[in-house]
């Protein structure tokens, strides 16, 4: 299954799209950033983002997208209202191509890749690179979190790309 992550954002979208298999390790395709330019306005960064996740969708041509879901709290409303029109896009641009969209939250990523909710972002960007036989952690941190979007869903879709029996994360609960 070809698998597109998306980790949404206005100024710096990343994107990794991987090949994942329940038979051999998954294989990175491509992975970068769709970054609208920074001072234009909100019209403009969002047709810039539809146009470079479209062509992205379009030269890789994914069985599913899997974007980061929309989080929100009561303290950043205008950001989680941003987030929105990014996400809107990035899902018009998957249904215009007839792709399936699939939202993982961040727990269920992490615990999808590690076993724990409560996994730190090093963790997590040391299990992308293992997972994909890396030599460093994909960066910047948009891309390593895109990549895992895509492999937290292969874990969860039946396409294993966590061996049964590796060890888990651990988290320490207070007392």
């Amino acid at each position: 299954m070809r698998i597109l992550g998306i980790d949404p954002a206005l100024r710096t979208t990343g994107y990794g799209v991987i090949d994942a298999s329940a038979t051999r390790r998954p294989q990175l395709v491509e992975a970068g950033v769709v970054a609208p330019h920074n001072g234009a306005s909100l019209e403009r960064r969002l047709r810039e983002l539809y146009d470079g996740i479209a062509e992205v969708i379009e030269q890789t041509k994914p069985e599913r997208v899997v974007i980061e879901a929309l989080y929100t709290s009561y303290r950043n409303p205008k950001t989680a209202l941003l987030m929105a029109h990014a996400r809107g896009v990035l899902c018009l641009a998957a249904a215009r191509a007839g792709v399936a969209v699939e939202a993982l939250d961040h727990a269920r990523v992490k615990r999808a890749l590690v076993g724990s909710g409560a996994a730190r972002k090093g963790q997590i960007n040391a299990m992308v690179t293992h997972l994909l036989g890396l030599r460093q952690a994909p960066k910047p941190d948009d891309v390593s979190d895109a990549l895992a979007l895509a492999l937290a869903f292969a874990n969860i879709a039946n396409h294993p790309v966590i061996p049964s029996g590796a060890p888990k994360a651990r988290s320490r609960r207070a007392r």
